[in-house]
This record gives C-alpha cells, sequence and structure tokens, in this order.
C-alpha cells in the first residue's frame, strides 16, 4: 500500500481534533460520518431534496428555523428543540422533502464540513451507500485527496475509519497509478477494512458506536448504512450548502 509514486497523494485524518495537521489549500475533502450524518445526506439527495445547509451550533439552527426552513437536528442522538426530525437516513427520505432545503445540525458530522471547508477545498460527502461515486468524482478533480472521518466527538470512530480504508483501497487500485500513499493512518484504515471488508456487519459490532446506538433505540440505520454502492449521487459543498451531483 506504501507508496511513493504518483502525481496525488490520499490520507486520512482520523479525527476533527487532527485537522490542522492535514489541512490543505486545494485538495478534495471527503468527509465522513457514517452514524448517522454522511449516510443521511446521501439518502436525502437520492430522495432529490434540493440542497441541505450545515450549521454547528444550536443557534443557527434556530436562526434558520426562524426564517422558515426545515430543521433536522440532534445532539447526542436525541432531536433538537428546534428541529422538525431527527439525523436518521430514514427522516430524509420522505416524500414531503423533495424539492426542499434543509437545515442540519449534528454532533459530529457537520462539524467536521464546516472544518473542511475553511479553506479553498472542493468539500464532498462519503458514505458506503456513494463509496463508488464519491470516489470517481474525487479522482476526476485531479487533486490531494484528504478523507476526513468525522468521528465521535474528536475520538476515533471505527465506521468512519472503515470507510476510509475502503475509499484508500479504492483510490489506490483504480487510480491508474495516478494516487498514492505515505500516510500511516490511511494504510492502517486500508488494512482494517482489508479485515473487516468480507463481513462488515459482523466487523461492525466491535464499535462503540454500534453499542451506543443500540442503548438509543437508534440502531435501526446500521443495516442501510452499511449497504455499499446504493447511489449515485455525490453532495459537493457550494457556498453554504450542500448540492447534489450524479457521478456515474
Amino acid at each position: 500500500m506504501y507508496s511513493e509514486t504518483g502525481k496525488y497523494p490520499v490520507s486520512v485524518c482520523l479525527s476533527p481534533l487532527s485537522w490542522s495537521l492535514f489541512s490543505k489549500e486545494d485538495a478534495v475533502v471527503i468527509v465522513t460520518d457514517i452514524f448517522r450524518a454522511s449516510t443521511a445526506i446521501c439518502a436525502g439527495f437520492e430522495n432529490r431534496v434540493a440542497a441541505i445547509i450545515p450549521v454547528e451550533t444550536i443557534a443557527e439552527s434556530e436562526q434558520w428555523k426562524a426564517k422558515g426552513y426545515i430543521s433536522a437536528g440532534e445532539r447526542d442522538g436525541k432531536t433538537l428543540d428546534c428541529a422538525d426530525f431527527g439525523n436518521s437516513p430514514f427522516n430524509f427520505m420522505a416524500p414531503e422533502l423533495k424539492g426542499q432545503v434543509i437545515v442540519m445540525n449534528t454532533t459530529n458530522g457537520t462539524r467536521a464540513i464546516k472544518m473542511a471547508a475553511q479553506k479553498n477545498n472542493t468539500v464532498v460527502i462519503g458514505a458506503f451507500t456513494n463509496l463508488s461515486a464519491v470516489c470517481k468524482y474525487a479522482m476526476g478533480q485531479q487533486k490531494e485527496i484528504i478523507i476526513l472521518c468525522a468521528g465521535w466527538k474528536d475520538r476515533f470512530s471505527m465506521e468512519d475509519s472503515l470507510f476510509a480504508g475502503a475509499a484508500v483501497e479504492y483510490l489506490i487500485r483504480e487510480g491508474a497509478g495516478d494516487y498514492h500513499t505515505v500516510c500511516d493512518s490511511a494504510i492502517a484504515c486500508a488494512e482494517l477494512w482489508k479485515n473487516a471488508g468480507h463481513d462488515l456487519p459482523a466487523f461492525i459490532e466491535k464499535a462503540a458506536h454500534r453499542h451506543r446506538l443500540r442503548r438509543l433505540g437508534l440502531d435501526d440505520i446500521i443495516p442501510y448504512s452499511l449497504q455499499t454502492d446504493t447511489t449515485k449521487v455525490v453532495p459537493v459543498l457550494h457556498g453554504d450548502r450542500l448540492i447534489a451531483i450524479n457521478y456515474k
């Protein structure tokens, strides 16, 4: 996996706490928060929502809500008082959301999106459900690629790191020699994926966040979130909002 040849490096930031060590001025940043933000965002665009505005603070959610926007938001799995619904991917599949703009606030994911957007980067959202599409889109930009794991309150997250490993493996395999990695966290994630990918649901039983969701009664989304390549949508950040590109 380690290689110094190839035009564009691939790296993995395992936590927002380490983002300052990876932050670039002009890279493609794939932000992932598998349980649940990035999977929900992809589900929303598959359901043809018009746009999703990621916000970091509850005050921002309240301000957008006061302007008449639909609000989705949680803290630690609990729906915000100002939100119309939570951040389950299934919430974003409601037929009445087609064509709507949704303001989204999550414990980890939207914060990571805002961090990645602070410089002149191309910020996209990655989930297992759009794995191939988001990797193809990222390669099409012909830039350095960084995968930013939203993690859990600045800590390492098993499910996000598994996605990162799957993405690293895809980029190196399909990149026609243009992509390489000298990043230990990228290599470690790829090795983790190699061990887990043949039976991802069984492996994810070891993950701490899987058990948090079970205690909260929110683990109904796990089988859906672990499906691979069920959508071609690639959510891309433009200004203050995410819009969808279908990348085949």
